[in-house]
């Protein structure tokens, strides 16, 4: 496979891993661009802008986007995050040029006053549904706690306020300042035509605007304390717990991953053995989230309301004896096992590499390819993840709590 890049003058980053034996091609335009990128006013336009691309440009209306999906058999979708928008496709060779087409067409929107409308009641119910579903916004008020003031808080879906006060104007001008040739990085994988590729998305991509505009803002001070949520729905008890991890840069980010494997993945790790094994509990797992300038380790707890407060103490005290005597080496192997199977059963498929690559660009502008990053795992030591285990998860963290309100 051979990784090709080419950036002109007048058009977005290209960048496309080629694999001339592969049977399909997959294609993603991703936008730098999320809920960390949004003022308070205006939080949840991001994702309510992924919704309104697919609702019509100058060349093609919402019909003919999802018949042409449709048409091409294509396997597509879009999704946002706290610091991208992606969007993508995955479909035969045969079909490059009309997908490229159309996942370009997409990036801009004709943005319709009515349709903008339509789509904010369908983006309200959205919020709304998420809300009544367990574990009922315990994950959106611990990042709010976590992160304070700074960017990184803000609800991805928005909240139904801001959306609900949410103007198309305001929309607009968050597409002209974010969807443009500096911020958009069109990514390929699978067989790839690559002259033909660049060809047209120079073209189709002279008109976009050049420089994105965006916040600045300080790292965020990390905050710490507890908060229980009562729902009367609830009949489960559910903790989410944040405590500082590592921006997507750092080298330890492959030690870090490890330790959270270790200490509680769906199998075989600490808590795997200690709650889920035993019945204690539904769910405990932990997993990094990394950003650019930051990061942090998420765990969720899902248990019966009586097991609570013991599973509680259960995870406080894995987490003090892998802090005071570290990890054995069975662990780290199994660890390693399982991580490289999960990378390279995920490699096999160019629609999965298609994520990695887009996101590795996205966050450090390149590629490490499958053996370079299964080596990196493989010189993790015990010590490394000791001292992680130190610097994050012994630290001060946020917890909240969900419990139906005759039990909170």
């Amino acid at each position: 496979m051979d990784l090709i890049t080419h950036k002109s003058s007048d058009g977005p980053e290209i960048v496309v891993l080629n694999d001339p034996s592969a049977f399909t091609s997959s294609f993603g335009c991703f936008v730098k661009t999320g809920a960390r990128d949004e003022q308070p006013e205006i939080a949840g336009v991001s994702h309510f802008l992924e919704h309104m691309v697919f609702k019509g440009t100058l060349r093609r209306s919402a019909e003919d986007v999802n018949r042409e999906l449709d048409h091409l058999g294509a396997h597509s979708n879009a999704f946002t995050s706290e610091d991208a928008t992606v969007f993508y496709a995955s479909v035969l060779p045969e079909c490059q040029e009309h997908a490229v087409d159309l996942l370009t067409d997409l990036m801009q929107p004709t943005l319709e006053e009515e349709k903008f409308e339509t789509e904010k009641q369908v983006v309200l119910e959205e919020i709304a549904m998420y809300d009544d579903q367990p574990p009922y916004g315990a994950f959106e008020r611990a990042t709010e706690l976590f992160f304070g003031d700074h960017p990184l808080s803000t609800r991805v879906l928005g909240t139904t306020e801001s959306v609900a006060d949410l103007s198309v104007a305001q929309m607009r001008a968050y597409h002209s300042q974010r969807y443009t040739q500096d911020n958009v990085y069109v990514v390929a994988c699978g067989k790839i035509e690559v002259p033909q590729l660049i060809e047209q998305v120079s073209k189709v991509a002279e008109g976009w605007g050049k420089t994105a505009g965006g916040l600045d803002v300080p790292a965020p001070e990390f905050g710490s304390g507890k908060e229980t949520l009562e729902r009367e729905l609830a009949h489960q008890s559910y903790m989410v717990r944040l405590w500082p991890g590592l921006n997507c840069n750092d080298p330890d980010r492959y030690a870090l991953r490890m330790l959270c494997s270790i200490l509680a993945d769906d199998s075989g790790s600490r808590l795997f053995w200690e709650l889920i094994d035993t019945g204690r509990a539904e769910t405990a797992i932990l997993w990094p989230q990394m950003f650019a300038d930051c990061g942090c380790i998420t765990g969720y707890l899902c248990c019966a309301p009586g097991d609570a407060e013991s599973n509680e103490e259960i995870v406080n005290r894995v987490i003090d004896e892998i802090v005071a005597k570290g990890v054995t080496e069975k662990e780290m192997e199994l660890a390693r096992n399982k991580i490289e199977a999960g990378l390279i059963l995920s490699d096999e498929r160019p629609s999965n590499r298609l994520f990695a690559l887009g996101q590795s660009w996205l966050a450090r502008k390149n590629y490490e390819p499958i053996d370079a990053v299964l080596s990196r795992y493989r010189n993790v030591t015990a010590a490394d993840i000791q001292r992680l285990a130190e610097q994050t998860i012994n630290v001060d963290s946020v917890t909240v709590r969900v419990a139906g309100e005759e039990l909170a």
